[in-house]
């Protein structure tokens, strides 16, 4: 190839004339007012001697092997690069370039096999032809930034050329002992390699890591990662002022498929896919357990049930029709089109689902059809050992399924969903039957390895003991909505209703007959646990007022008192008090520095003492506990203190409040 097809690339001088004349105050530049424009552009570009890029049009070539170069031509005779601060592969001027449209070769299907990467040391061809006959815009371009030389590499279709081209920079490299540092597009997707990809996203860095084969490998993979973020002083924990202890809200999806898409299990199995989902649904501890606390319709990855009411009778009908596939019958785009549009959120979203088949087999391009089922309801956990229990359990119930297909009516949850299985007792209790499960099916998993789960989504708040009773206080999930559209200064908005929150209340030792717990002055609606003593309940409460939210005119429910009260003598017989904030407002300016800290903060705001003192109108306690269970069958198990109490309920607060 000729050494003059390398052209120089130029920054606009317009545009550094535009930046001046925009200038606040200051002299006006010295221009020739009688100059005519075009040679006022000559000029101006002759003025600029320094390349800031050298720039190789370079695309593989479409007559046979080797690589094409077109011979580009502007009208301003030279490449003047886009102004911008990006690199300068992001900036030519392609809109500068003669285009037509080139007839596109394709790429190929991912169900075809493709053929092993061997070394190739001949050197390639390469021709300058006219850009009529290879008319593409893609080049190789150089450029000196930052003391280091970077390369941007095209987009290229095929990973042999991609392989090509880099292995052509690395021996140029090596022969001028230069250092360079790649950019650009990245080789194509293609199952013969793996690749790890690093993406900032809001708040958080996303890594995709490749896909693995062996428990072995995933487990190298999941310690180096997080061996290799510590070092960066990056963890996949956070604390909040109030010592909180939570995930960074980064997603740990796992996605399941094969090396090629016919060898993917959901797409040889049918059934296996059907299986999850219905396992799922009658399980809602594996959607809550291992979440964020961002749950719910309008969360990133909402349960099946949790949109449209009628989504479930038409899951029914589609599990039929793909049950209706004769055995052994391929059609990966029949169960595709069965389950497409009920695999997504309330708005249609088919990404933001629990259950994403956007690239199972999707119509809209060859990269859609790769077999792939994403589970989109994990969040990353803060230690690898965790994350890797997630997936030894995703992997257990795979295995489960695939020995034995698991099938039966959908559970029409409704409220229970959210009131029950928020709660941390009834989240443990169904997790322990899913464990049990798999020890029936001879599946050695323990569920002691799921309790650290427990433990970090549900952290104890308190306990503390009154009389033979112990009260245990524990934070539960609180799904937070989506509100609607407001206008704000840069446009509209939604935000998320973050203002209440939940936690559960648990007695051990409780006797109904002589004990009666309350909150706020009203009572609560413990349930029992099956186990003798033991009484569970919900309690919702405004937690925060922010500008934005539900119920605006509600005032903060904080501080909790909750009292347990003697029966027989209308008296507390102690209690406990918990509040959102530290009980002396906002006394720290930065978040905890580590786990220690976090705790001692959190802890300051549980106290075991602050009972009520003298005689309690009882009979308005009980008559609101027994009017209330009588009416409530939307939430039995939960005292919602936003909710104001019904005229004619009792004598008292109008709606709840501190004691």
């Amino acid at each position: 190839m000729p050494d003059d097809q390398l052209q120089p690339a130029f920054e606009d001088p317009l545009a550094r004339l535009l930046r001046e004349v925009s200038q606040p105050t200051g002299p006006r530049p010295a221009l020739d007012a009688d100059l005519p424009d075009v040679e006022l552009v000559s000029e101006l570009d002759q003025a600029e001697t320094e390349p800031a890029a050298w720039v190789l049009p370079l695309i593989p070539s479409w007559f046979g092997d080797g690589w094409a170069s077109p011979a580009w031509r502007t009208r301003r005779g030279r490449l003047v690069l886009v102004p911008g601060d990006s690199a300068a592969g992001s900036r030519l001027p392609l809109d500068a370039l003669a285009w037509t449209d080139p007839e596109y070769p394709g790429e190929d299907s991912y169900f075809t096999a493709r053929p092993s990467l061997n070394e190739n040391n001949d050197q390639p061809r390469a021709v300058v032809v006219d850009p009529r006959d290879a008319p593409a815009r893609t080049a190789l371009v150089v450029q000196a930034r930052d003391g280091f030389v970077y390369v941007f590499l095209p987009p290229l279709v095929r990973l042999e050329k991609f392989i090509e081209l880099v292995r052509l920079v690395d021996r140029a490299a090596t022969q001028t002992g230069t250092a360079v540092i790649l950019e650009g597009y990245g080789p194509p997707p293609d199952p013969r390699i793996k690749t790890l990809l690093i993406t900032p996203d809001p708040g958080v860095i996303e890594v995709n890591v490749h896909p693995t084969s062996s428990w072995a490998e995933l487990s190298e993979l999941t310690h180096a990662l997080y061996g290799i973020a510590r070092e960066q002083r990056l963890a996949a924990e956070t604390f909040a002022l109030d010592g909180r202890h939570s995930s960074t809200g980064g997603g740990n999806h796992l996605t399941l498929g094969g090396p090629e898409p016919m060898r993917s299990p959901v797409i040889r199995r049918p059934d296996l896919l059907v299986s999850m989902l219905t396992y799922w649904q009658h399980h809602p501890s594996l959607s809550y357990l291992f979440s964020g606390r961002f749950v719910g319709p309008t969360s990133q990855a909402p349960r099946v049930d949790e949109g449209r009411a009628e989504n479930l009778y038409e899951l029914e009908i589609a599990f039929a029709e793909i049950e209706a596939l004769a055995e052994g019958e391929h059609r990966p785009w029949a169960v595709d089109r069965a389950l497409r549009h009920l695999l997504t959120d309330v708005t249609g979203n088919t990404h933001r689902a629990e259950f994403c088949i956007d690239k199972f087999y999707s119509p809209d391009s060859l990269r859609g059809r790769l077999g792939l089922l994403e589970l989109r309801g994990f969040e990353m956990p803060p230690h690898p050992d965790m994350a890797l229990v997630q997936a030894l359990l995703v992997r257990a119930l795979i295995a489960r399924f695939a020995e034995e297909r698991y099938s039966a009516p959908l559970i029409r949850w409704g409220s229970a969903l959210h009131e029950r299985f928020l709660l941390p007792h009834i989240t443990l209790a169904d997790i322990a039957y899913v464990v049990a499960d798999l020890r029936a099916h001879e599946i050695e998993f323990d569920l002691s390895w799921l309790l650290p789960f427990v433990e970090f989504r549900f952290p104890r708040i308190g306990v503390t003991m009154i009389s033979d009773v112990e009260l245990e206080l524990r934070s539960a999930i609180e799904p937070w909505h989506v509100l609607g559209e407001e206008a704000t200064a840069g446009g509209t908005a939604r935000y998320v209703d973050s203002s209440s929150e939940r936690l559960q209340v648990a007695v051990s030792g409780f006797v109904p007959e002589r004990h009666l717990l309350s909150c706020n002055r009203r009572p609560v609606p413990l349930t029992a646990t099956g186990t003798p003593g033991k009484y569970v309940a919900g309690v919702r409460y405004k937690a925060w007022k922010p500008w934005s939210a539900l119920h605006p005119t509600l005032q903060i429910d904080s501080p909790l008192a909750f009292d347990l009260i003697d029966r027989p003598s209308g008296f507390s017989l102690g209690g406990a008090t918990y509040h959102v904030v530290h009980p002396g407002g906002r006394a720290y300016d930065r978040p905890p520095v580590n786990a220690l800290e976090a705790e001692a903060r959190r802890s300051r705001r549980f106290e075991p003492m602050g009972h009520s003192t003298g005689m309690i109108d009882l009979d308005v306690l009980e008559s609101q506990l027994i009017r209330r269970t009588a009416s409530d069958d939307e939430y039995p198990l939960t005292l919602d203190l936003r909710r104001r109490v019904p005229h004619g309920w009792g004598i008292g607060e109008p709606r709840s409040g501190a004691s």
